[in-house]
């Protein structure tokens, strides 16, 4: 797989000149231009990349799905996400393209923060959509960072961090906003996430059900899916199918003589003992007190 492992390299396939600094760039899509490269048929980027565009177009595909670079107004990728562009669709329109190098972060609390934001790993089409007052607001904070990269000195990356990290708490804000506008999509989403989960239990389950495998059903990225719930419930995508799986335990343990190992596996468990260790953290009994509560 081909990697693009600097700014400056970047900067080179869109034919613009070397970065002001070499670990952050602001580059402005207006005056991006596409080189001709075979790279482009399929890479990964060495550096966390947020898209704040206008009128682009193009097909780019993520994993195995290709999806329009249109959709959403800001969209987020983490470095080493494989990516494949079809320079023959695309155009930059304008806006604007915020870079760094993890190796920027070193030494900061973002570098461990910064995986707190899951929509670094959300699907293009799970991407942000921005009222024209909230793009000026991070638009303002692009510029400032851009500003800030002619000027490096020791207080150059506390600055340009302290900057990113307020367009990260902004489109956390804006995201948080975006779940709850959608009420009637995303009630539609949490009746088929329920359907899903109560349809794997009650069929004849042969592997432990997992947040992949949900997440798939329902064509969404596992944190976008994650982070849907958790605004609306208050609990991820773990902890409701611990829940469930939990439920189901208890009417297997309080209503049957199966076995603790016979329940687990009917469960999806490999292992028994794992089945016995989740039911204690989660209740503070084992599966035989919790049934031995019942005689």
């Amino acid at each position: 797989m081909n990697a693009i492992n600097s700014l400056s390299e970047f900067h080179r396939l869109l034919s613009l000149p070397e970065p002001h600094h070499p670990l952050v760039s602001v580059i402005n899509l207006a005056h991006s231009v596409f080189l001709e490269n075979e790279i482009w048929k399929g890479f990964v980027n060495r550096f966390y990349c947020i898209a704040l565009k206008r009128e682009a177009k193009g097909k780019i595909r993520y994993g195995q799905q290709h999806y329009d670079y249109d959709k959403g107004v800001l969209s987020f990728t983490a470095p080493n996400q494989v990516q494949q562009l079809d320079l023959q669709s695309m155009e930059c329109g304008s806006g604007y393209l915020l870079i760094f190098h993890p190796d920027f972060l070193l030494q900061h609390p973002l570098a461990n923060s910064i995986h707190q934001y899951g929509f670094f790993d959300y699907a293009v089409n799970e991407a942000l959509h921005l009222s024209a007052e909230e793009e000026d607001d991070l638009i303002t904070i692009l510029h400032k960072i851009d500003k800030e990269c002619l000027h490096i000195d020791k207080h150059t990356q506390e600055i340009i961090l302290t900057q990113i990290e307020s367009l990260l708490k902004y489109s956390n804000r804006f995201y948080e906003r975006q779940f709850l506008t959608r009420k009637n999509n995303n009630f539609a989403l949490l009746t088929r996430f329920e359907q899903l989960i109560d349809d794997y239990f009650n069929s004849d389950i042969n592997t432990l059900l997992t947040v992949q495998y949900i997440a798939t059903q329902m064509n969404l990225s596992p944190n976008y899916l994650s982070d849907l719930l958790r605004i609306h419930t208050g609990q991820n995508t773990q902890q409701h199918i611990h829940e469930k799986l939990i439920a189901k335990a208890k009417e297997q343990l309080s209503t049957t003589n199966l076995s603790v190992s016979e329940i687990a596996y009917a469960l999806g468990f490999e292992h028994a003992q794992s089945f016995s260790t989740l039911f204690k953290r989660k209740t503070n009994l084992s599966p035989l007190e919790f049934r031995q509560a019942f005689n």
